[in-house]
Order: structure tokens, then sequence, then C-alpha cells
């Protein structure tokens, strides 16, 4: 396989009815040929994983959603992440809210994207990629016996676009988990979905790389997930979700995205590990969230030219660390700028791909053992990870209700007596941290952290960005009015 300029070419992520392109500015691509070798036999596989991958639909209302709600701030994304009806972007769906208005009546409601999920136990639970269920208010899965379920969304990680949905069903056929760190370059594995709408579709490749870094240099860390298996097995929009599996009919990846111009398969396809897959699915399951550890270094790629500037010559690649975290597991094991490291657990680290895989595995209060460089002399230390609050707690979903009040919208005779041009009003005060804070019934919320609130959807996204993942400070700065024309100022502590 040869992929000439590769470094060159300006990445996107696109997608289009449940399905996710990279793309390229005139890729030169030469890809393997696909003709099985005599002694590999794809049926065994392919019968015993058909059944466990199901059809997913998405409808959602024809309605023009307001912002921007991909997860990612980054106009990158806002023009990539288009809503099929012509509108900007759509809203992530939110697990926590149920609809009770006529807005969530089916006969309103029209399909808004198809894709794949793989069922991982027989009591209904189905693991898919976030973008195939984002935005949608209703969720159709359609077995490959041809019974079809409403599904209910048990938790989401726009980060790793992955979701998890459940099904009211029982005695399911279970694809078995396989270990996709077990996979060698080289390897024939089978991709089962339902491109195009076409079910219980197979198609073969070969695993053509590991750890494989794919997102625009613009948008570098913001998926969370950087550490994908490349195959170049057929996949097309549709296939999203569905499953990677071996010959042995287990499954090692989560088809998530394709190398095209087009949006249709040119060669190269990409499917979240495993490794990290049944991470987050265990999460959800008994968190309804992600509980992510962070190790609390800023890092970049050791070069050579960066090697031969800072005299390292006891290696030639890993993670050179630039700053170290207050409080973090990379403080507390010893950690410091200009260290090298090298691997995790044992577990090389030559690159970003290959630490973000590794860190993706733990939660906070685990363990783990870091290799690294510091004088040209290697060290092993033991650390135990924190949250991105500097602890060992357990994470719990919340909503922004959890804040102790509710937020509703602004009467337009109360802004034009006011001047202002945005804002919700807090109603509905209870014990929590908005009180805590210091806040008070009916005040007006202008700006939160910096950014300007003009509706309940914008207060819950500021909510997301505040108690999400990426998070570190866990804090609402918040400016606003009373309807007295009193302005005021609340830090409200919304650390778990």
């Amino acid at each position: 396989m040869n992929i000439k300029g590769l470094s060159a070419l300006t990445l996107a992520i696109f997608t289009a009815a449940a399905g996710i392109y990279v793309s390229a500015q005139k890729p030169e691509l030469f890809t393997v040929a696909q003709r099985p070798v005599q002694n590999a036999d794809f049926t065994t596989a392919a019968e015993s994983t058909i059944n466990g991958v199901v059809s997913i639909k998405s409808f959602a209302s024809v309605r023009r959603p307001s912002g921007y709600g991909n997860g990612f701030n980054d106009p990158f994304f806002d023009f990539f992440f288009g809503d099929p009806f012509g509108g900007s972007n759509q809203r992530q769906v939110d697990p926590r809210r149920q609809r009770s208005n006529g807005d969530n009546d089916e006969s309103q409601q029209q399909e808004k994207g198809l894709g794949s999920g793989v069922i991982i136990s027989k009591d209904g639970y189905i693991i898919t990629n976030n973008h195939v269920i984002d935005g949608a208010e209703r969720l159709e899965v359609l077995l490959n016996d041809n019974r079809v379920f409403n599904a209910t969304v048990i938790g989401t990680d726009p980060q790793t676009d992955l979701a998890l949905i459940k099904i009211d069903a029982s005695d399911l056929p279970v694809i078995p988990w396989g270990d996709s760190d077990d996979l060698k370059i080289g390897e024939w594995v089978l991709a089962v979905g339902n491109p195009f709408g076409l079910t219980s579709t197979v198609t073969a490749g070969i695993v053509s790389a590991k750890a494989r870094r794919i997102s625009n240099p613009q948008s570098s860390g913001k998926m969370g997930i950087e550490s994908y298996i490349q195959t170049d097995a057929a996949v097309n929009p549709g296939n999203s979700g569905g499953a990677l599996v071996n010959l042995n009919g287990e499954l090692v990846g989560i088809n998530s995205a394709i190398y095209s111009q087009t949006g249709s398969y040119s060669g190269y396809s990409f499917a979240i590990p495993t490794s990290i897959v049944r991470k987050i699915a265990d999460d959800l399951m008994k968190f309804r969230t992600v509980q992510r550890a962070v190790l609390g270094i800023s890092f970049t790629e050791l070069t050579a030219k960066v090697a031969q500037e800072k005299g390292i010559t006891k290696v030639t690649d890993g993670l050179i660390v630039g700053s170290v975290t207050d409080r973090s597991a990379a403080m507390e094991a010893g950690i410091k700028p200009g260290d090298v490291i090298i691997a995790i657990n044992g577990t090389p680290t030559h690159n970003t791909s290959q630490l973000m895989e590794q860190l993706n595995r733990f939660r906070p209060g685990e363990q783990i053992s870091i290799t690294y460089i510091r004088d040209n002399k290697e060290s092993t230390v033991k650390t135990t990870l924190y949250n991105s609050a500097g602890n060992t707690k357990i994470s719990s979903a919340s909503s922004l209700a959890d804040m102790g009040c509710a937020f509703k919208a602004l009467k337009d005779e109360t802004r034009r007596q006011l001047k202002i041009s945005g804002g919700v009003q807090v109603a509905g005060l209870k014990d929590g941290p908005a009180k805590d804070a210091g806040i008070r019934d009916g005040f007006i919320v202008l700006e939160v952290n910096g950014a300007r609130i003009s509706s309940v959807e914008d207060m819950e996204r500021a909510y997301d960005a505040v108690t999400g993942p990426a998070s570190i400070d866990n804090v609402m700065f918040i400016t606003g009015i009373y309807p007295t024309g009193k302005k005021a100022y609340y830090a409200v502590n919304l650390e778990p």
C-alpha cells in the first residue's frame, strides 16, 4: 500500500445519513487487491455475526435547531456536521430529557439518518456511533429477523463518537468481544453493517494499520479518539456503528469513518478498537457517563530535530512532556517537563494515538505504570490516575436541573425594558450550587464563561461544557442582571 503526500492533506470528517468520511484534496491512493487468499474462510465469521448487527433509523421533527450542538465549538466541525434538512447543526440527543409536546409526535417526524449497531448483551444493549443517534427524537432498531423495536438512549460519549442504546427484548444474538490488541497488520477482518440501507452486508479486508490518527490538525484532540484501526474493508454510509470482526467472529472494532472525496468508499475505512469500545460501553451501562482518567500533562511527539536540540540519544520517539498540571497523576509520579514518556503499563507509546488509546482504558482511581526517559536514563514509576477535578470520585450523569433551579425563556417585554437582546431567567430556585453561589429567583443569565446565553438550549450547552470530561475547573462564571436593572456576577462550583 502506498499513500503519497499524506502529510500535506487537509482532512475533514463529514457526517451524512449516519455515515462519516474523511476527505482529502487530490489524494493519490493505491489500494491492496482484496481477493482472499486460498486458506481464508469467511463463512463461519459472517454467519455468526450478521444476526448480532442491527439497523438503526433515527427520526426527528423537521425544524431548524438554534445554535450549534456538535459539542466541539469548532467552525471546522460546524461546517461538516450539517443538518440534513438544511439547518446549520443538530443538537446532541440528550437521554435525560423527554419531550411531552407535539414535537415528538411520530406523524410529524421524518427519517433523519440510517446507521448500524452491535448487540452486546442478550437483554438488548446495543453499541453504536454517537453520530448515528445524534439529534434524534426517536430511534427505531431493525433486527436481522425483521423485528422492529424503539430504542432508548442509555448514554453518549461524543469524544469517542460512541453511544449505548437499549431495546426491550431478550435472548438476542450477541457478538462476543475480541481483543483488538491481538490484531496484526495484514490480518483479515470483516465489516458487518447496513450500507445504503442494505441490511446484513458483509465485506472483507485486511488490517492496514493500527493506532491510526485521522483528524484534521485544526481539530486535533477534540474527538478524544485518535487511535483507529485502519482496514481496506469496504465501508459506506449506513455502516457507521457496525461491527468489525476477526475470522473467529469476535468483535474487534466499531466501524466509524472512511477515507473518501465523495462520501463513498475509496479504499480505506477506520474502526474504533474494542480496547476503547468495551470500556466506554461498560461505563455507560454502569454510570450513564464515561469515567475518564487524566494523566495531567501537555506534550508533543518527539522528533529527530527536537531530540538533537535537547541531547536525547536514548530514544528516537515518544511523548516529550511540556508541562505538568498541579494535583495530577503525573505530578504525583514525579514526571517533569522534558521527560519522554515511552510506555504505559509496558505498552509502547511511540505517538499521541498510542498514548491516548492506553489512557482511554482506565478510570480515575486505577493505577498505571509510566516508563519515561530523563537524562537519557530509563525509569518506571507507578501512579494513581485522577479525574479532571484532581480526585478519584466516580462521576455520575448530570443535567442542568442539578444546579438546583430551572431556566425559562425571557419575555420580549422584559428584554425591551432592560434593553437586552438575550438571556434566560432563573425560576424555582431550591438548594443546590446556584443557590450556594448567591443566585436568587428572577436573576437573568446573560453570559456563561464569556459565551452569550440566548436560550435554555444555550444554557444546557454551557452546563455540558463545564461538567464534561474535557473541563478542568468545573466552574460557571455567570454574568447577568436582575429585573430591577442591578448587574451581578457569580461563580457556580459544579465540581462533582
